[in-house]
């Protein structure tokens, strides 16, 4: 009888905003839990920017990616967001989660990259084969992600262990041209962030 094949990973809706205060915003945001379960979304992880803590990941399980752009449209959402303090635009991400590693023992330190691809399988290709480049950096895979809507739109999360080589391999031409090979278009977007809580 051959091995059961893994349960594909949850999918994730990731919310990223500025706030005023974070020990002010995180009651707020904790106090709406119900609003989202409704929606089938449910906490997972928070994290804070290394730069600057008043940044915010939110990533949040999603079991519907059309009820979760749903919550996002609320209005009462806005009033909720505004209540805990939040400052400008959230962005929002729905990932189709096609890789998610909680095996390994890390520490709270990530990366995350989104950019956009030509092709995903020759992208992954390209990434597949660059993972020892990364170990060596001292960045281990977590998360690998397209948009729910477009296959072209990745996002990659990784745990950092080694902060001084892991910026310095995010600006390498190894890197570059790594990137070159599997069909990157235009300049990643990069967040830098630690974990603050698990749910």
């Amino acid at each position: 009888m051959p091995p059961a094949k893994p349960a594909k990973p949850s999918n994730l809706v990731v919310m990223r905003h500025k706030v005023a205060n974070y020990s002010k915003w995180l009651p707020a945001y904790e106090g709406h839990d119900s609003v989202r379960r409704a929606y089938g979304i449910h906490n997972y992880i928070l994290g804070r920017d290394l730069d600057d803590s008043n940044m915010v990941t939110v990533s949040m399980i999603m079991d519907d990616a059309a009820k979760a752009k749903e919550f996002a449209a609320l209005p009462n959402l806005k009033d909720a967001m505004k209540k805990g303090g939040v400052t400008g635009t959230p962005t929002m991400q729905y990932l189709d989660v096609q890789m998610l590693d909680t095996t390994a023992q890390v520490g709270p330190m990530r990366l995350r990259v989104t950019h956009k691809v030509k092709d995903w399988d020759t992208w992954k290709k390209a990434f597949d084969s660059h993972k020892q480049a990364r170990v060596d950096a001292g960045l281990s895979d977590r998360v690998i992600a397209y948009d729910v809507d477009d296959h072209s739109i990745v996002t990659i999360v990784m745990a950092v262990s080694d902060l001084a080589k892991a910026k310095a391999f995010s600006t390498s031409k190894d890197l570059k041209d790594k990137m070159a090979e599997g069909g990157v278009i235009g300049a990643p977007t990069i967040v830098w962030y630690h974990i603050v809580k698990k749910y």
